[in-house]
Formats: structure tokens, sequence, C-alpha cells
């Protein structure tokens, strides 16, 4: 069945359908290529909307990727507020992560090149003017993503973008907790 989608590149949006079977993120993931049905072409520049017949995008030019389709993401996550910045666009969503999870401590590391939003809200940056775009469910392509601001580091699912710790996170990284006292008597050095 076919998938509506808005692609959200350096240049432009393209919206259209992408006529496949299966989750989209496995076809952005296994993809060089995708073949966009359809199609209508908005450029960044204002010259106005275009109607684009069948393009072919590269995954690597996909910076965001918004879609009807029904994946809603993990069940029982933790959903957390996140804002990133990717090419002319900034992005408020929530981010997914499961009960308990600790970036710094996680043994499994995020895999393919999109991550998962919901709720997300799509805007130019430096352009307010511009109105802002809503979407359900957004696939970001982690390696466009030059800015991340979020309530726990990061980094290993958004490299070599900056970091911005949020919320409780930034407290506790300018104001660390005291290590609290033993108890114990320190052992007085020999004589």
């Amino acid at each position: 069945m076919p998938i509506r989608v808005e692609i959200y590149t350096a240049g432009g949006v393209a919206t259209g359908v992408v006529a496949r079977t299966g989750p989209l993120r496995e076809a952005l993931d296994g993809a060089g290529d995708l073949l966009i049905e359809r199609s209508r072409w908005l450029p960044l520049d204002g010259s106005g909307e275009r109607p684009g017949g069948d393009i072919t995008l590269a995954t690597d030019d996909l910076l965001l990727v918004a879609s009807d389709e029904a994946e809603g993401g993990p069940v029982h996550a933790q959903w957390h507020t996140i804002e990133v910045d990717a090419g002319p666009y900034r992005v408020i969503g929530e981010m997914p992560t499961m009960p308990g999870f600790d970036p710094g401590r996680a043994l499994a590391r995020p895999t393919g090149e999109f991550v998962f939003l919901r709720d997300a809200r799509i805007r130019l940056i430096d352009r307010d003017d511009a109105g802002e775009a809503g979407a359900d469910r957004l696939l970001v392509n982690r390696y466009t993503v030059d800015r991340v601001a979020a309530d726990m580091m990061l980094g290993f699912f958004f490299p070599g973008a900056e970091m911005v710790l949020t919320g409780a996170a930034a407290e506790e990284a300018t104001h660390p907790k005291p290590v609290p006292a033993t108890g114990a008597t320190p052992i007085a050095p020999p004589a």
C-alpha cells in the first residue's frame, strides 16, 4: 500500500507517495535512493509550488521524513522532548527511550540512519513568518543534525551535532551534586 510522505531537504519540501509494503524506515535505511511518485515540490526560495511527477532523491539528502504510516513507536517507551536543527529546519518533538535508559551506560547503540520522533513541529530556523508544519510521526536523518537540545546526552544518536542539555540534566551539569561522605575515618600517613 502506498505511503504518503513529506520529504524535507535543504532546498525544499517534496510531497507524494512511496509505493512499498512494509515500514518506511526500512525503505530509507536499506536504499540509496527513494522514489517519490505523484510528487509536488515546494522550494524554500519562495518561487512557488511545482508539480514534479516522479522524482528520485538520495536518502543522504533527506533531512526529515513525515508520513501517514501507522507505526507509532515503541509501546512501553518514556518520551523525552527534544529539539533538533537539521539544515534550515528546527524540529521540536518527542523521542522514545526504554524505561531506565541511560545513554552513557547503554550497551546498545542506535542503528539505522533515521531516528523516530512523535508529535513533531517543524519550522524554518530564523523564519518565524514562514509558519509551522506538524507531523504525528517524523523520521530524522541523524547524520544531518547540527544541534540537539534534550534532557539527556544524545551524542551516540546524533554524531557530530552540538549537544545542549535542558531541564534537570542542565542543572546537574552546571551544579553537580556533592558526593556524600562515607563516614569513614581517614587513615593517617605513616610516621
